[in-house]
């Protein structure tokens, strides 16, 4: 399970998502996912799930990838469902039995927020598949610089040099956890067998592993940005310099007609 989480990592695949502006990347993904949740009705998701469904061909990432991220969070879409087809009374009644009642708009809840958070999932993954963790913390600062004026440059700098480092180190932490765990399986431990306290109990040989490593790598991180002269004050100069291009506003002018398609169908339904 743990190795089918890929959020956070790198595909250079050449598309046209890629060469995008990542501050404009940033702006979309915020943009379709207010847009996600202020839909109304199915027919403003289906159109929402239209626009990701071309964004994620457009990043020519191979779907198996994104698949693999829904594997992994499979039991929280199905948890999700189940609340809402049994806990929702509206509609027609098709089944009953105790406290559950299995009605059409309980089925009707339950794909409206599965898709929803299905759509959620993958407008995120085209951001961290087709963009580099230093054009991350670029976008990042470029868009928080009006903090600037406040007096919060170097906070600025900071946040976005936690968010993108955070983004960079699941992928690695969830290959630490599977090696963890392949070893203690080595060792004779069961991790899916048993009581709710066994498993539970299990757990602890992973997680403290995980933690000295975790503590590790963050000093060793911070000893190589040291060798480096990294410093949060003092203005830097980058070697790439953001600029937006025809293909960023064609971008944008996209997704904006579908959020103004989202916008009419909420009118209408």
């Amino acid at each position: 399970m743990l190795k089918d989480i890929t959020f956070g990592q790198y595909f250079d695949t050449k598309s046209i998502v890629h060469s995008l502006d990542p501050r404009i990347k940033i702006l979309l993904l915020i943009l379709q996912i207010v847009f996600i949740f202020i839909t109304k009705n199915i027919y403003a998701l289906l159109l929402a799930f239209l626009f990701v469904l071309l964004s994620v061909i457009f990043t020519k990432v191979p779907i198996k990838i994104y698949l693999k991220n829904f594997k992994a969070i499979l039991p929280i879409i199905i948890f999700t469902a189940l609340i809402n087809l049994f806990y929702t009374n509206e509609g027609k009644e098709l089944f009953g039995f105790w406290k559950l009642t299995l009605t059409t708009g309980g089925i009707y809840k339950a794909f409206y927020f599965a898709l929803r958070i299905v759509l959620l999932i993958a407008i995120s993954s085209v951001l961290t598949y087709t963009t580099t963790p230093n054009d991350l913390t670029d976008a990042i600062e470029r868009l928080l610089s009006p903090l600037k004026i406040l007096g919060l440059k170097n906070a600025v700098h900071t946040l976005a040099m936690m968010m993108t480092i955070a983004l960079r180190f699941i992928p690695t932490l969830v290959e630490e956890t599977q090696k963890i765990m392949n070893a203690q399986k080595a060792r004779g431990a069961d991790f899916e067998n048993g009581r709710l306290k066994e498993k539970i109990n299990a757990l602890i040989p992973i997680l403290i592993p995980l933690l000295i490593s975790s503590v590790r790598r963050a000093y060793e991180l911070a000893e190589a940005m040291e060798c480096r002269c990294y410093s949060v004050n003092g203005d830097r100069q980058r070697m790439k310099i953001l600029k937006c291009s025809a293909k960023d506003l064609f971008a944008f002018l996209f997704c904006l007609i579908f959020c103004l398609g989202i916008a009419i169908l909420n009118y209408l339904f």
